[in-house]
C-alpha cells in the first residue's frame, strides 16, 4: 500500500469537504491558528463559502503527500 492509499484509508471517516475543525483533526492535532495560516497562505489548497473555509480533503491528501516527499 502505497502512502496515499493509506492516508485515503485513514481519512475515510471524514467527508469529501471537511471544515478547519476536522482539517486540524486529520493534521494530528494541529493549532486553529497553524491551520489557519497553510490556508491563507495557500500551502493547503481551500475554497472559501461565504465567510468560512471549506477543504476538500484530496486537498488535504496532496498537502500531506508534498509534505512526506518533502521528507524523504
Amino acid at each position: 500500500m502505497n502512502q496515499k492509499e493509506t492516508y485515503q484509508v485513514m481519512f475515510r471517516e471524514y467527508p469529501d469537504v471537511v471544515n478547519v475543525e476536522q482539517l486540524c483533526e486529520m493534521l494530528g492535532g494541529i493549532s486553529a491558528k497553524t491551520a489557519y495560516r497553510l490556508l491563507r497562505s495557500g500551502t493547503i489548497k481551500n475554497l472559501v463559502v461565504g465567510r468560512r473555509y471549506r477543504i476538500p480533503k484530496i486537498y488535504v491528501l496532496e498537502y500531506l503527500q508534498i509534505t512526506s516527499a518533502s521528507n524523504v
